[in-house]
């Protein structure tokens, strides 16, 4: 091929007791249904049509790429608040691929056949929820929040058996790496304790962004992952995101957003809003998820207890002095973030009280969250909003920014855009009919989530009674 992958494959280099190398499962018939071009320009990857089969038969799963060393990556986690011990059940990982810029970024397939922690699954995937994390993934990228990435989807060409027999795919994943919290919490089950040094410090020397000597291993991480997961539930609250099984396996020290599983996005606001068909109580309801990535992160830390100081009483009170500035962090940032939602720039103490209500009329008044605060971004205000808006529009004059700078501000945090969930719908059920029209239209559409394109008018649009959706599902 013309274009030749870069592998390294550094994760390689811990305990053996973190990977599986894997041979690969071909499958009948790859054919590529999707391919994100944008992306694969950032990779150094052109994958041009007249390639497009042998392109197939790598990012399905037939065909290793040169320099590849396909590998299933072990984790544990806690899922639904229970440990379990998990790991790569239906996913290859191919090694580092290192892009013309030198950043250095995991390429992994999923739904590529059964491996050994596959815990009698199939470990195949089926189309639509690979659709689905392509659309998503990008959509968020497109609207600036910290994500994994998607580089293709390919049908295998056979079926799989999800209740209905529903045609198999694979999806090309491409991250900053597959460390997970769950990660750490298996390293700490092991009985050698040199297993959880080496990850530790191997994910410092990975990702965090500046030198630290190996006793400051430990809390150097917990303050990178502290930081991270903080802005990155910020980003999924600005926009009203619902990730859906924020499990510790699900949550990569990365500070990306992974595993898009039955992933929604809010569209009356309300703060207690789930989507996902698993999540029977509400664990990782809208307005639970910085609560919820405050236990993963203690999760992490309790991991990291051993490395964190000799002294075990030490430890736990550094353990817990961090827990407790995350959901302060959070706090902070998050009064940050909705003042400037809503165009402020400055900090006044009567700010919380100003927010809250606002979010208090919106509940009550079954506002659309992303349409509300776009329509307040272009100087429409709803007709419940109107008093409120009084002192809002007093409060903007209030602060170094003009009404002008204000309001550019504010069309930077308020997209006029999201992935609906009945439009996400449509699109995956027409596209496993062999109908990818739908599905292109939204996928060019999200790529410009802040214009207020006129022919994107459609996908604006709350869903009516009939076509809301209540449920989605992992469906993998």
């Amino acid at each position: 091929m013309s274009i030749h992958w870069r592998f390294e494959h550094s994760y390689l280099t811990l305990p053996s007791e973190f990977y599986s190398p894997m041979s690969l499962q071909p499958t009948n018939q790859p054919e590529l249904v999707v391919v994100n071009s944008h992306l694969a320009n950032e990779l150094g990857l052109k994958i041009s049509e007249d390639e497009h089969e042998a392109w197939a038969m790598m990012l399905g799963g037939s065909l290793a790429p040169q320099g590849a060393k396909p590998s299933a990556l072990s984790y544990a986690g806690h899922q639904f608040g229970h440990f379990t011990m998990l790991g790569d059940g239906r996913a290859l990982w191919y090694g580092e691929h290192i892009t013309p810029t030198g950043k250095r970024v995991d390429i992994q397939l999923k739904g590529s056949g059964p491996t050994p922690y596959a815990r009698r699954g199939d470990g195949r995937a089926v189309l639509a929820p690979m659709l689905r994390e392509f659309l998503i993934s990008e959509a968020m990228h497109a609207l600036g929040i910290p994500t994994t990435r998607s580089l293709a989807v390919v049908k295998t060409g056979e079926g799989v058996n999800r209740g209905t027999v529903q045609p198999g795919a694979v999806l090309t994943r491409v991250a900053a790496s597959h460390i997970r919290v769950g990660t750490f919490e298996f390293a700490a089950t092991l009985p050698d304790r040199n297993g959880l040094k080496s990850l530790l410090a191997y994910a410092v020397q990975r990702h965090v962004p500046h030198i630290v000597t190996e006793d400051e291993q430990a809390l150097a991480l917990l303050e990178y992952v502290k930081q991270s997961q903080v802005s990155l539930i910020c980003e999924w609250m600005r926009v009203g995101f619902i990730h859906g099984v924020m499990n510790t396996d699900n949550m990569a020290i990365s500070g990306e957003t992974i595993d898009y599983g039955p992933c929604a996005f809010m569209d009356e606001y309300h703060p207690l809003t789930v989507f996902s068909s698993i999540d029977h109580n509400g664990r990782y309801a809208f307005a639970n998820q910085p609560m919820m990535a405050n236990w993963n992160f203690a999760r992490l830390a309790e991991s990291l207890l051993p490395l964190l100081h000799v002294d075990e009483n030490k430890a736990v009170e550094i353990a817990q002095e961090q827990v407790e500035q995350f959901s302060e962090l959070f706090q902070t940032q998050w009064l940050v973030m909705m003042r400037e939602k809503i165009g402020i720039a400055n900090a006044e103490e009567a700010d919380h009280t100003l927010i809250h209500e606002l979010l208090r009329i919106m509940q009550t008044t079954s506002l659309d969250y992303t349409n509300t605060f776009r329509d307040l971004t272009l100087g429409n205000i709803p007709p419940s909003l109107k008093s409120w808006g009084e002192g809002w529009q007093a409060r903007r004059l209030r602060q170094p920014l003009s009404l002008d700078e204000s309001s550019k501000l504010m069309q930077r945090k308020n997209p006029a855009l999201i992935p609906r969930n009945h439009q996400v719908e449509k699109a995956l059920s027409l596209a496993t009919q062999g109908d990818l029209s739908w599905f292109n239209h939204c996928l060019k559409a999200y790529q410009h989530p802040y214009v207020d394109d006129l022919q994107y008018t459609d996908l604006k649009q709350p869903p009516t009674i009939k076509e809301r959706v209540l449920e989605t599902f992992c469906g993998t």
